[in-house]
């Protein structure tokens, strides 16, 4: 993963949440459709916190140290590591979150496999992702090349998620769906729909069995 964009820039990466608030607050709803009421709960690839500390999440991962400082100021403790190697023991929580992580690192299926190694039989896998297929993906993918972050970015389809899941034996998967607009027309918070097809932003989930 590169993270000289993430350490360069965090603040400016942080203002997106208040410059498209909406957004950010669509799909904060829709990850909150598949996250567990209890239970110990870790974010790889945490970012800033802007997700973990409004879901209830205590720990964090986090490559980019400069995105770490800002995601402990909102009270998350957070490990500088790679979703690749995660530096803690088996079955050691109830809930693992990967919000815009999987288009960052390096080896995404890799991620999905260390995500299950520490998730508690039973334990949940959450995933938010930009979907490729969608309108929001395809204009992403269309100016990525200007975008300090994006450019950086490997964008995967709901599908490829799924199978990606699949190929780590996840059951019992869900799909929700937000993020019916282009993110500059987004004035409240949108549905959050099951399925995917038409949203910009899904979020699958599933068990570990």
């Amino acid at each position: 993963m590169r993270t000289e964009p993430f350490e360069k820039y965090a603040e400016d990466y942080d203002a997106w949440f208040e410059k498209y608030r909406w957004v950010y607050l669509s799909e904060l709803e829709a990850v909150k459709k598949l996250v567990p009421e209890e239970g110990k709960r870790l974010e790889v690839g945490v970012g800033t916190g802007r997700f973990a500390h409004l879901l209830g999440v205590e720990f964090g991962v986090e490559p980019a140290e400069k995105m770490g400082l800002i995601a402990r100021k909102r009270g998350i403790k957070v490990v500088r590591a790679r979703g690749e190697e995660l530096p803690f023991k088996d079955n050691s929580f109830d809930c693992v979150l990967l919000v815009v992580t999987l288009c960052f690192v390096d080896e995404p299926q890799k991620v999905l496999k260390e995500a299950k190694r520490v998730l508690v039989p039973g334990g949940t896998l959450i995933a938010g992702i930009v979907d490729k297929d969608s309108f929001l993906g395809r204009m992403y993918e269309k100016k990525k090349e200007k975008s300090r972050f994006y450019r950086y970015a490997r964008f995967y389809s709901a599908r490829e998620v799924i199978e990606m899941y699949e190929r780590e034996g996840f059951e019992n998967i869900r799909v929700y769906q937000t993020v019916f607009h282009p993110p500059e027309e987004v004035k409240g918070i949108e549905p959050a729909r099951k399925g995917y097809g038409e949203g910009g932003f899904v979020v699958i989930g599933g068990l570990k069995f």
